[in-house]
């Protein structure tokens, strides 16, 4: 991000950019985290420009007091935006000012009072097993040849792998020539994954009749015209099944990842496991799935012993 976009004086500024550096080389966060973040720090110095005539230096974020920030935050939340982009910004606010003060650059002891506004716990919803398998048979009826055979692949390793959609359309053919596969997640943190046979022999169909020219560490997803595969095609194809399959709105490309976790966890496997294929970094984030599966069997139960 460039440094005038902080809208921060210089000596902040060079700041702000030393912290979005610690972001990626130390936390290993992702670019698009990393982006969010430095808009969050903006849009801060965007108002405090406003109420100080003048871009905020060092000193004057050494300053600040909670009022400041709670008046900043409360300024976005009559704006409209969610709760969750509320916290994401109190996250990163949070983040910059304890790097500045672990730092030397500057300290301000208000920031450490910043709380996050409660948010809604988000339920995945998970597809029903056969519905899952369905997408990706289903999907070869849509278009004919190496793209028929490209989508179904795909779907396969969606639902088969647990994969995000970002995950499987990095892929590349040396990676599936191990079993279990490394796949690179999240902040370019790795994680082993298994690869069912259905799922193996369905990439195998595909790069057997793939047009192109497939380097071994390059995507091996493609579109029609050669370049890498845009998620949007996906996307569009999961539309195309929701109304095929009869699903609901919520079946995305990312629904078949949280139906993977959920249909393991209800056949079985342990939340530790699951956490690993998953590339959780916290169990409390697997634990979601827990919900998931309850929620699902109050369903059935009411469903069956209808009350009153």
């Amino acid at each position: 991000m460039d440094l005038a976009s902080f809208q921060l004086a210089p000596d902040a500024a060079e700041v702000a950019r030393k912290w979005l550096q610690s972001l990626a080389s130390e936390k290993r966060l992702a670019l698009k985290s990393r982006e969010a973040y430095g808009r969050d720090l903006s849009q801060f110095a965007a108002f405090l420009q406003d109420h100080a005539e003048a871009l905020a230096d060092t000193a004057a974020l050494a300053k600040l007091t909670i009022a400041d920030f709670r008046a900043f935050l409360a300024s976005r939340k009559g704006g409209g935006i969610s709760s969750r982009s509320i916290a994401r910004q109190v996250s990163a606010l949070r983040s910059f000012f304890r790097f500045a003060e672990r730092n030397g650059h500057f300290v301000n002891p208000a920031y450490v009072s910043l709380r996050s506004p409660k948010l809604p716990h988000a339920i995945p919803r998970p597809l029903p097993e056969e519905a899952a398998r369905e997408t990706a048979e289903v999907s070869l009826t849509f278009a004919a040849g190496w793209v028929g055979l490209r989508d179904r692949a795909v779907l396969l390793l969606l639902y088969a792998c647990g994969l995000r959609i970002s995950e499987a359309l990095a892929l590349t053919p040396d990676a599936m020539t191990a079993n279990p596969m490394v796949v690179k997640g999240k902040g370019g943190k790795e994680r082993l994954v298994p690869v069912i046979e259905d799922a193996r022999a369905a990439v195998a169909a595909y790069l057997a009749a793939c047009p192109f020219d497939l380097a071994a560490d390059e995507p091996m997803f493609r579109g029609e015209k050669g370049g890498p595969l845009s998620p949007r095609i996906v996307q569009l194809l999961m539309e195309k099944l929701r109304g095929a399959l009869s699903l609901p709105d919520t079946a995305t490309p990312h629904a078949l990842r949280h139906s993977f976790a959920s249909h393991l966890l209800g056949n079985g496997a342990d939340l530790r496991v699951i956490q690993e294929l998953m590339g959780h970094a916290s169990l409390s984030t697997t634990q979601v799935y827990t919900d998931v599966n309850r929620a699902h069997l109050l369903q059935q139960y009411r469903k069956a012993f209808p009350q009153g």
